[in-house]
């Protein structure tokens, strides 16, 4: 099974952008009566037996089962004669507001997540259209939703054959609104075969990338080069009333700046993605946990960078694009020589020139990190590797003439030579 998420920006009318808001409040309400329901059920499961606590106790019969998602989302089919507000909005879309509940417990215990937090009117910003029916909802550049009625849409792109749309989300961003589609088609792509040109790819702070082939890529100052129009921003945020007009207008002054450099930087690992692949057919990476690096001292600057999304994107792209990728072993990727293997020891910081007291290979830190990072990618595939670069029908390769590397074993990892 194939999925595909397609997002395409949306021209609500007034009436609509009243019908999304309200929906949104509702689904909000819905999120912080279910959520305090089940903390006052754990809280009141924490005092002792022969205990009650001084400050306050949680009413809750000793009997009552614990609120799962079928228990609420019976509860809510019954609060809706209660509450008639319950019923302007999509049963579904307040069943799917208890199900991202439950899915939010489960993620705490699996995953180690924290505890789910109360939201207000800024952090509730989407719903979700789980089913759409199987009827034609989508003609031309409008699709017809529950409740909103027929909602335009700039079709950037259009959805491929054989795809079926299963879902749709409604996003409220700080520059309009937006709607993902979720598109789906029951097909099995295999991954692709690890051929052709090798690289490797080492991530840094100093270079935010190097490759294996000697190539050096700049960090952007996503942040930097708008901090301080931001901090100015925040400045006057500090000052004004909570709840207040003004406080909400600023607020979204800061919203559409964090979006514009969040998009930036978005749009600026894409491109770097598609121009790493374009003369590649293998593609070899770090296997690093970038939440550590932003704990640390430069905690900030990593995350500007951005590099696990960037990881993210380029397997993406890498994928669609038919190129190999995979993560090989971090450790000691700048202590060892990747022409002999040799083992160099650890460079400080500021050392950025890789020179081996072994065989005398010179080059700068990170393009021999890179290297090495190739090699071990290489010698992970358990074989010989041959690469043709005529244009053969590899991804990324142009006209030419045949060049073939074969791998040779040296010190228990592979070294690359090419032979012309």
């Amino acid at each position: 099974m194939l999925t595909f998420t397609y997002e395409y920006r949306t021209n609500p009318t007034k009436e609509q952008i009243r019908i999304i808001e309200h929906t949104l409040n509702v689904c909000r309400k819905v999120w912080n009566f279910a959520l305090n329901e089940r903390k006052s059920w754990i809280n009141s499961r924490k005092c002792q037996v022969n205990a009650c606590s001084l400050h306050s106790e949680y009413i809750v019969p000793a009997d009552e089962p614990y609120p799962n998602y079928n228990v609420q989302a019976k509860a809510l089919t019954l609060a809706k004669e209660e509450y008639p507000e319950l019923k302007t909005v999509n049963a579904q879309v307040l069943q799917q507001v208890l199900r991202k509940l439950e899915t939010a417990f489960i993620d705490m215990k699996r995953k180690g997540m924290g505890f789910p937090r109360f939201k207000n009117r800024y952090r509730m910003r989407s719903f979700v259209y789980p089913q759409l029916g199987k009827t034609q909802f989508i003609q031309g550049s409008q699709i017809k939703l529950p409740q909103i009625g027929s909602l335009k849409f700039v079709k950037s792109r259009e959805i491929p054959d054989g795809f079926v749309v299963k879902q749709a989300r409604i996003v409220r961003k700080a520059s309009g609104y937006f709607m993902m589609l979720t598109l789906e088609c029951n097909v099995n792509v295999p991954s692709p075969l690890p051929t052709g040109h090798p690289v490797g790819i080492d991530l840094g702070l100093d270079k935010f990338a190097a490759t294996s082939d000697g190539g050096l890529i700049e960090r952007p100052r996503f942040l930097k080069t708008l901090h301080r129009k931001l901090k100015l921003l925040q400045r006057k945020l500090k000052n004004k009333h909570k709840g207040s007009n003004n406080r909400h207008r600023l607020n979204q002054r800061v919203a559409r700046l964090h979006q514009r450099i969040s998009d930036t930087r978005k749009d600026w690992h894409f491109k770097l993605a598609h121009k790493l692949c374009n003369d590649a057919g293998m593609m070899f990476v770090e296997d690093i946990d970038f939440r550590v690096w932003a704990k640390g001292m430069l905690g900030k600057h990593t995350l500007d960078a951005s590099f696990g999304q960037f990881i993210e994107i380029l397997k993406w792209v890498s994928w669609k694009r038919g190129v190999f990728f995979e993560k090989v072993n971090k450790d000691y990727t700048s202590q060892v020589c990747p022409q002999c293997n040799a083992h160099t020891g650890r460079k400080e910081l500021q050392d950025r020139i890789h020179s081996c007291p072994e065989c005398g290979y010179t080059t700068h830190r990170d393009v021999a990190a890179a290297q090495v990072i190739r090699n071990r990618g290489i010698s992970g595939l358990g074989r010989n590797l041959d690469e043709n670069a005529c244009g053969d029908g590899l991804t990324g390769t142009g006209n030419g003439l045949v060049k073939s590397q074969k791998s040779r074993k040296k010190g228990g990892e592979a070294s690359l030579k090419s032979a012309s």
